[in-house]
């Protein structure tokens, strides 16, 4: 085959330090589309961003060279340096760690869709469930021990 033909989407979900809510309702959309902004300075697609005060969930499109860890560790850096420069949350800071999952391109609508209800969503159920309703669902192992 002359040309590479591929869709790559992921479903990447992290957390602020400790979970603290540091994320304000006053400035969460702000940041929501930098971080969309980041996506797309390091030659990705962002299909949907949204969170809550202590998460963020991202859908984005990357291209064959990305690597996903490097593009996870930029996000989070370039984000937290504009929070801490444009917000003034000094004390701002990301989990080390994340989740991503790939994400079947019939199924971008349906994530897309349950990024943007993340307010409503958390009303239910709080970050820790839903993250090991994903691990599960993604037949993802883990050990309790390090997921807090």
């Amino acid at each position: 085959m002359p040309s590479t033909h591929l869709s790559l989407h992921y479903h990447i979900v992290f957390s602020t330090k400790d979970r603290a809510p540091f994320i304000a309702a006053a400035w969460r959309e702000r940041l929501h589309a930098y971080l969309g902004g980041v996506v797309r300075n390091l030659d990705g697609v962002s299909e949907a961003v949204g969170g809550v005060a202590d998460h963020v969930h991202l859908l984005v499109g990357l291209r064959a060279t990305a690597c996903l860890a490097d593009v996870v560790r930029d996000v989070k850096a370039v984000s937290s340096r504009w929070v801490h420069e444009e917000i003034g949350e000094r004390d701002f800071s990301w989990q080390e760690g994340y989740g991503a999952f790939t994400v079947a391109p019939t199924q971008r609508g349906e994530v897309c869709h349950y990024i943007a209800r993340q307010e409503e969503h958390h009303r239910k159920r709080t970050f820790q469930e839903e993250y090991v309703e994903f691990l599960k669902r993604s037949g993802v192992e883990y050990d309790e021990r390090f997921l807090w």
